[in-house]
């Protein structure tokens, strides 16, 4: 059995809406019973529309947002419940890499006063090790060491973007979240900070929950992906396998979204927005934009059950799933 560093069960999250009436304040909930796991030096990634609850799940898995799950265990430590001072020993090995990389970074701070800043707060690399530490770490990152008296402003995004995987580097984690790290960034240079995160998870063995509304940049990068659709998963299993041939219909629309030029006459055009999660569809959530909606989808919500090896998926449409088998 493989082994676990993250898992995850029921995960659910709330936040209140409007004002308080006769009977309290009204909830949106934007996670409903998610669960996932991460192996050491595994990618997950994350993908779907924007609203599907992605960044929420990083944050929720950090604690840096409460939320309900029946377990939440880290390196075999329960996290739901715990005491401040543990989580806060905890916060060495869990770091985030965030979307905007310039609202993240102090401006008023050096590189060199940035990166220190999160070895201080660990008591990591003191005295004499410090500086040695600090050229590690912009080595690693691909910017000249030079940099480090630099501010924010004086970088580019990619650059800046850089600066800010170093700091979640810098206390040497087991897992990052990177929280649509590149969704920001012109695509020549996505593919720099893509081949970089992708070198530092082979020659660190760190894991990665990666978050993305684009599919294919989630593929390349990823050793599982799960897909969400208004807080619910949708479907698991391996990266290649969901992207080349989908078992739900969502998925399935996301792929054939991709550009490109060939195969335009299969594109899958979904009606419609994405609901609001103050009034979600019953049963399936997404049946109202599916093309292959019957009304059983409207009666219960399906549960995620085997769809082949390593893949789970949440759909009623066994001929769909045919339809769609390698």
């Amino acid at each position: 059995m493989m082994e676990t560093l993250l898992e995850v069960q029921g995960l659910n999250k709330s936040y209140p809406v409007g004002r308080s009436g006769l009977f309290g304040k009204r909830m949106m909930q934007v996670l409903r019973d998610v669960s996932l796991s991460v192996a050491p030096g595994e990618v997950l990634g994350l993908v779907g529309e924007s609203g599907s609850g992605k960044s929420t799940i990083g944050k929720a898995v950090l604690r840096l947002i409460d939320s309900e799950s029946r377990g939440m265990r880290f390196q075999g430590q329960e996290l739901k419940g715990i005491a401040p001072e543990k989580l806060r020993a905890l916060r060495k090995d869990m770091q985030i890499i965030f979307q905007d990389p310039y609202a993240s970074l102090d401006p008023r701070k050096t590189i060199r006063a940035t990166l220190s800043e999160a070895l201080d707060t660990h008591g990591l690399h003191t005295g004499p090790a410090r500086g040695p530490r600090l050229l590690a770490l912009m080595e690693m990152v691909g910017l000249n060491p030079s940099f480090l008296d630099r501010r924010p402003h004086e970088f580019s995004g990619g650059q800046r973007q850089r600066i800010g995987i170093a700091r979640a580097l810098a206390v040497e984690p087991k897992f990052i979240v990177c929280d649509e790290a590149v969704s920001a960034l012109d695509v020549s240079i996505q593919a720099q900070v893509l081949n970089l995160l992708a070198d530092l998870r082979q020659s660190q063995g760190i894991s990665l929950l990666f978050i993305s509304h684009d599919l294919s940049v989630v593929r390349f990068i990823s050793d599982r992906i799960m897909v969400l659709y208004l807080g619910r998963v949708m479907e698991v299993g391996p990266a290649d396998a969901v992207h080349f041939t989908p078992r739900h219909p969502y998925t399935a629309a996301l792929v054939s979204a991709e550009p490109s030029l060939r195969h335009e006459s299969r594109r899958i055009r979904l009606e419609g927005d994405i609901p609001s999660p103050l009034n979600p569809p019953t049963g399936c959530v997404f049946r109202t934009r599916c093309p292959y909606a019957l009304p059983a989808c409207a009666a219960a919500v399906p549960e995620l059950r085997p769809a082949g090896e390593g893949r789970m998926t949440a759909c009623i449409r066994d001929d769909i799933l045919q339809e769609n088998a390698p």
